[in-house]
C-alpha cells in the first residue's frame, strides 16, 4: 500500500471512528494514528500474501476518493469459506453502494478463489448492514445470544448470515 493510499485508510477510518468502533473495533485500535495506519497496512501487505485477509477499497468513481471497504478474514481454505465484512463513509450511507460493492467482491470470490459459503457477523440492531447481507442474497442462518463484547463493554447478540456457493 502506498502512503497516500495508507493516509486515505487513516481519513477514513478516523472521519467514521465512532461508528467503527464497536465491530471495527481491531482496525480501529491498529489506525489510532497516520503512523499506525501505516504500520498496520504493512501488516495487512504480509496477510494478503499469505491469503489470510484480503481488503477491497470502495472508491468514488466521480472524485477517486477511498469511501469504504469490504473485507475478507476469517478464511478456512479446506472449506474454502470466509467471512465478508464492510463499511462505508457515513456521507455515503443509504445509498446502496456497499450492497453493490459486497456483490462485486462476492462475484469476484467465487470465481477466482471458488469460495463454497460466505458468512457475515451482523449486529442484530445493525438495520444498514443486515440490509446489506440480505441485499445480496444471504440467508440468517441464526442469532446467537450474547456473542459480543463491543469497544465499549456491552455483550450483544450477533446474526450470522450465509450463502452457499456450488
Amino acid at each position: 500500500m502506498q502512503a497516500n493510499e495508507g493516509e486515505a485508510f487513516f481519513n477514513l477510518i478516523d472521519n467514521n471512528r465512532v461508528r467503527l468502533e464497536d465491530f471495527f473495533a481491531g482496525t480501529v485500535s491498529k489506525t489510532r494514528t497516520l503512523d499506525d495506519t501505516l504500520v498496520y497496512c504493512k501488516e495487512i501487505e504480509t496477510r494478503i500474501k499469505s491469503k489470510t485477509y484480503f481488503p477491497y477499497m470502495i472508491i468514488d468513481i466521480n472524485t477517486n476518493a477511498f469511501v469504504g471497504l469490504v473485507d475478507v478474514k476469517n478464511i478456512d481454505w479446506n472449506v474454502p469459506k470466509a467471512e465478508l465484512g464492510y463499511f462505508i463513509d457515513s456521507k455515503y450511507s443509504g445509498k446502496n453502494i456497499t450492497s453493490k460493492a459486497v456483490g462485486i467482491v462476492i462475484d469476484y470470490l467465487t470465481e477466482i478463489y471458488k469460495f463454497r459459503k460466505l458468512l457475515c457477523r451482523v449486529g442484530s440492531k445493525n438495520t444498514g448492514s443486515i440490509r446489506v447481507a440480505l441485499n445480496n442474497n444471504f440467508d440468517l442462518e441464526g442469532t446467537i445470544r450474547n456473542d459480543y463484547r463491543t469497544t465499549k463493554g456491552d455483550i450483544v447478540d450477533l446474526n450470522y448470515y450465509g450463502r452457499v456457493f456450488i
